[in-house]
């Protein structure tokens, strides 16, 4: 099971099992993005929740903090070959977003929009399995430079698919590539196979 409560968590394993290949451990949790950093007030924030689903909201950040907030912990993996451990993300579950909107039968991906354009995508499968929009890391409310007030997470895939300042997440039929993903990155981003880039740019 990919995540784990902190209060049951278990002693670690090796590091060696824990970290893909070409990958590092480090103690810090750098900061890596595209662009500047949004100046996000929080009175004005909002998030949607649109596309194929049966019921379309939109929430502020008062109607956000109150949905079921749990803790997750999980390892962190950047493309740039740095990986953080035991990371503990507090938030709302995805598929507890899941629960609220009802995706249609036809929905089997999701783009998640964010603050200043950026984009990433995912198949619905895998983000319903083990993302979180998470608003504090490792106890603390997140730093603007990491996504506050909510990012993306999903553990199970290099962590430009764990989008900053997320405003929105569209459920849709197709797939449909992001800004990175569109630029040479691999559109499916597994770091246990170093699905870095396209073939074709390797």
């Amino acid at each position: 099971m990919l995540y784990k409560k902190p209060d049951k968590l278990k002693e670690a394993p090796d590091v060696g099992d824990r970290v893909p290949p070409g990958q590092f451990v480090t103690g810090k949790f750098p900061v890596l993005s595209y662009g500047p950093t949004p100046a996000i007030e929080l009175d004005k924030w909002t998030i949607q929740f649109l596309g194929l689903v049966e019921k379309q909201v939109e929430l502020d950040w008062k109607g956000f903090s109150e949905l079921p907030w749990t803790s997750v912990v999980a390892d962190f993996h950047c493309v740039t070959q740095w990986s953080a451990l035991d990371n503990t993300w507090e938030g709302v579950l995805f598929r507890d977003i899941m629960d609220m909107v009802a995706p249609t039968k036809e929905a089997e991906y999701i783009v998640a929009h964010c603050y200043g354009g950026y984009t990433t995508n995912l198949p619905l499968a895998v983000i319903a399995e083990e993302g979180i929009l998470a608003h504090k890391h490792n106890g603390k409310e997140l730093g603007r430079d990491h996504g506050w007030p909510l990012r993306l997470v999903v553990p199970s895939r290099y962590a430009w698919k764990s989008a900053k300042w997320v405003c929105a997440i569209e459920f849709t039929a197709e797939d449909q590539p992001g800004f990175w993903e569109q630029r040479g990155y691999n559109n499916n981003a597994d770091p246990w196979k170093e699905e870095r880039f396209w073939p074709s740019l390797t």
